[in-house]
């Protein structure tokens, strides 16, 4: 399972995901407070004091299309900006400022959150009952409520066979009983209305079930401590029964969406624009995540990132869609004090090095500790960062789980003189693995955004200790389809190096959102993001017991146990994480970042009343 969300590459802010921050102080620019597992609080950019007003038009502007307008299949950063405004789920994050509360479920669609106290989990920690808050309409003629039934029939289009989604259903197959027979049933389905309409209606998954009209019943594989998250992810959204006249996220369906969260999608006009407008069936009583303060909500398309920021600070504009402040605007902004300027961390780790290990090249080096461990010493991350625009929005990152997620410890296994790298040692260890003259190594890497500038800092970086590195460079379309994902071509030995990025797709308790996905050897093949196909029984076993932890503080010991062996096998080379520097005209009020979008929460947002 993919996150855009979830490799850094999957979105269409290139190197946006979701990192601990040095405190930013002035002008709007968000601070943090530090501790164990990192930051406490997100400042939210607010504009000046008072009451939430209603009214005006919520400008945003940007480059590029979402990747689906189907919830069974959407998974840029972007597509979930669009989804919290006209879609919802039985929980939700809540927008604020304080970490812990951003990144907590909380119920919304669900009258409450399920515990073994109240009930709502059983002893064993396998049956989840939700109840269904009265008064979530969809915005039909006329409006109808939101039921248990719906539900289901949103968790059965998740593994219809006409989309591609990295994510879905792989969150939910292993987890959720049933659920892998129904969707190796449902991949046999030929692709036409007709035909996945009998099938979702003729076929049932064991384990969702809706025991009445207002009552969820789930049944779970085994115990998992992460099960709210899961719900919670834009994929577990409610789907009504119109979405049956339609193939997923066709052409059609994306001219007829349904609405049951505060706004709807009134006009598409695919590549260029969409127009919001309130959905009168949404009542603030029922919604205790969301807002509908502006009348509507646009957006356009088509303008780079320098185009974006020109029209935002020019007020014809007021935040951006899927772009972030220009890298080389960030100092004057920051050095004015601009209150329009706030800088979020994103608790991800983008880019990084990943070594395939399954490579036949060199008589198989990188499948060598040693090999890896020497390549580790290598890395100037400081020169990596200032691609990315310097420690203003860059940390240098020297372990698998990055601040602000389940497991956090800082440590450093590899440590070089200031993050700078250390090519004698590289050498050094090169020369006693076997490899005195060093190597070369076949470096795939994507010809977009600022990938080339990583790849020719990587190349000069192991040139310095010996190693020749030869790109394959790749349109981002084929990066991980005919590259990284693909086992034919890792064994074949077409690259051995390469610098995805990944941003979990949330945080808490979230060893199913990084460690697993990305180390698990259990879970190699086709599509997989183990790139490498890294295999430890260690850190296996410990994925297992993490991911069976009730709490993230009980998850945390394993995840940082799994971590400590990652990283002495070398399995990867963490590079960064990093910030997102955003910006939002004068009339935006109550800006606050999501975590989850890294970008503006804008069911949060009210305008100035004379604008």
């Amino acid at each position: 399972m993919l996150t855009k969300r979830r490799t850094a590459a999957g979105v269409s802010m290139v190197g946006v995901a979701l990192l601990l921050a040095a405190a930013c102080s002035g002008g709007g620019t968000k601070s943090t407070t530090t501790g164990a597992s990192g930051p406490a609080n997100r400042a939210a950019n607010v504009n000046a004091s008072g009451s939430p007003t209603k009214g005006g038009t919520l400008k945003l502007i940007g480059n590029a299309d979402v990747d689906h307008l189907d919830t069974a299949a959407a998974y840029y950063t972007t597509t979930s900006t669009l989804m919290r405004s006209f879609t919802r789920q039985l929980f939700a994050y809540p927008a604020s400022t304080n970490t812990t509360t951003a990144n907590t479920p909380a119920a919304d669609v669900a009258t409450q959150v399920p515990t073994k106290s109240n009930g709502g989990i059983s002893s064993d920690g396998k049956t989840y009952t939700i109840h269904i808050r009265q008064g979530v309409k969809w915005d039909t003629s006329p409006a109808r409520q939101v039921t248990a039934s719906d539900f289901v029939l949103g968790f059965k289009r998740l593994c219809n066979p006409t989309q591609n989604s990295v994510g879905a259903p792989g969150y939910y197959e292993g987890v959720i009983a049933g659920m892998d027979t129904y969707c190796k049933g449902f991949a046999k389905v030929p692709a036409t209305v007709g035909a996945f309409k009998s099938y979702i209606n003729g076929n049932q998954i064991s384990g969702i079930q809706a025991t009445d009209a207002s009552t969820l019943k789930f049944t779970l594989v085994k115990p998992a401590g992460d099960f709210l998250n899961i719900l919670a992810l834009t994929f577990s959204s409610a789907a009504p029964t119109e979405y049956l006249n339609y193939l997923p996220d066709s052409a059609d369906f994306r001219q007829h969406t349904v609405s049951d969260g505060p706004y709807s999608i009134a006009k598409y006009v695919p590549n260029q624009s969409y127009m919001l407008d309130r959905n009168p069936a949404w009542s603030q009583s029922a919604d205790p995540i969301r807002h509908q303060y502006p009348d509507h909500i646009q957006v356009t398309l088509g303008p780079d990132e320098n185009g974006v920021q020109q029209q935002i600070q020019a007020g014809t504009q007021d935040l951006q869609w899927d772009t972030t402040v220009p890298t080389t605007d960030v100092p004057k902004l920051k050095s004015t004090n601009d209150a329009r300027l706030g800088i979020y961390p994103n608790f991800d780790t983008n880019p990084f090095l990943t070594f395939n290990m399954q490579s036949p090249n060199n008589g198989g080096a990188l499948k060598k500790v040693a090999v890896r461990q020497a390549i580790a010493y290598a890395i100037d991350k400081v020169a990596l960062g200032q691609i990315y625009g310097g420690p203003t929005l860059n940390t240098p990152l020297n372990q698998v789980v990055p601040p602000g997620n389940v497991g956090y410890q800082k440590y450093s296994m590899y440590q070089t003189p200031g993050n700078r790298g250390d090519a004698a040692k590289c050498k050094t260890m090169l020369k006693d693995a076997g490899y005195p003259n060093g190597l070369t190594l076949k470096d795939v890497y994507r010809t977009s955004g600022k990938h080339p500038a990583v790849y020719q800092s990587v190349q000069a970086d192991l040139a310095k200790c010996g190693i020749t590195v030869k790109g394959t460079p790749s349109a981002a379309s084929d990066y991980y389809g005919k590259y990284l994902s693909d086992p034919t071509a890792a064994r074949s030995g077409v690259w051995d190096i390469s610098e995805p990025g990944w941003v979990p797709d949330w945080f808490g308790n979230n060893a199913r959102a990084i460690i697993e996905p990305l180390f698990d050897g259990r879970n190699y093949g086709p599509g997989s993001t183990n790139w490498g196909d890294y295999n430890n029984a260690a850190v296996n076993a410990d994925i297992d017991k993490a991911l069976a932890a009730d709490t993230p503080a009980a998850a945390a010991p394993y995840v940082h146990s799994a971590d400590l062996q990652i990283m002495k096998d070398a399995a990867f080379v963490p590079f960064q994480t990093q910030s997102t520097p955003l910006f939002r005209s004068t009339r935006v009020h109550n800006a606050i970042e999501s975590p989850f979008t890294a970008a503006y929460d804008i069911t949060q947002v009210w305008l100035n009343p004379s604008s």
